[in-house]
């Protein structure tokens, strides 16, 4: 079982599930580990461009075939 420690009241969180503390209500910052994280709380624009960029690639590569 890990320990996480709240930055913000400084008390242990056994739950590694946990994304606020239950003691402070404070955020344990977990939201920004994965790539999905980034993409879902990243600036809309780079989102807009990454979808167009894919979508224009699979245009690129269905004609190529």
């Amino acid at each position: 079982m890990s320990e996480y420690i709240c930055p913000n009241c400084k008390k242990p969180i056994y739950d590694p599930d946990a994304l606020l503390c239950h003691f402070c209500g404070g955020s344990l910052g977990r939201a920004g580990k994965g790539f999905i994280s980034r993409v879902r709380y990243a600036n809309q624009k780079v989102v807009w461009f990454f979808l167009v960029f894919v979508v224009l690639l699979a245009f690129v590569l269905l004609f190529v075939r």
